[in-house]
């Protein structure tokens, strides 16, 4: 595992080999990160890592001068070990070992990228309960982007916010985006030009 772009480009981060994880793979992260570049200047950009796993998408946005970043994971080990890679490369990261549904439900504040990774193995409607948890409780700045990574089995191009989506390999991306007012007009005019 590795950071690919910004202050720490290069640097190789080993996490123990017996953490219930699936890292997303350096190729993927790179696609990603490309599509963000067009959207954002990193700096100062508040984000959210939810199934933060190793922490690998979340190092990669302090390499790239994000902060404040908030990591949630269940697994102990997991948290344990981004604390120690935060306090390593001075990243401003707050690890929380809780469980995220319960941290949506629950948490008050917003942020400008918010990147979910949860097991590919949930149910369908646990990828959408997320989402639909993001923007019921106003967790997203308004233009700000939600990401999340997902298998090619599971659909969530149907939902509200939906924006669009990137594949690489066997996993797939999708983002979202709250709908302008524009977009809205823009909708409602094609509508009535049928």
């Amino acid at each position: 595992m590795r950071i690919i772009s910004g202050k720490y480009k290069g640097r190789r981060i080993s996490p123990p080999k017996n953490l219930p994880v699936r890292p997303t793979t350096d190729m993927s992260k790179e696609a990603i990160f490309n599509v963000l570049n067009n959207h954002f200047d990193f700096n100062e950009l508040r984000v959210l890592d939810l199934f933060s796993g190793t922490g690998n998408i979340s190092f990669e946005f302090a390499s790239r001068g994000c902060k404040p970043i908030t990591c949630i994971d269940a697994d102990f080990g997991c948290i344990k070990f981004i604390k120690q890679t935060a306090t390593e490369f001075d990243f401003e990261i707050t690890a929380i070992k809780n469980d995220v549904f319960k941290f949506l439900e629950n948490h008050k504040g917003s942020y400008d990228i918010i990147f979910a990774d949860p097991p590919y193995g949930i149910a369908q409607s646990e990828f959408e309960k997320i989402v639909a948890l993001v923007f019921e409780n106003e967790l997203l700045e308004e233009e700000g982007m939600m990401i999340m990574e997902h298998s090619k089995h599971t659909k969530l191009n149907h939902l509200i916010n939906f924006s669009f989506q990137k594949n690489y390999g066997g996993s797939v991306f999708s983002f979202f985006e709250f709908e302008t007012n524009e977009e809205e007009f823009d909708n409602q005019e094609d509508e009535d030009d049928v």
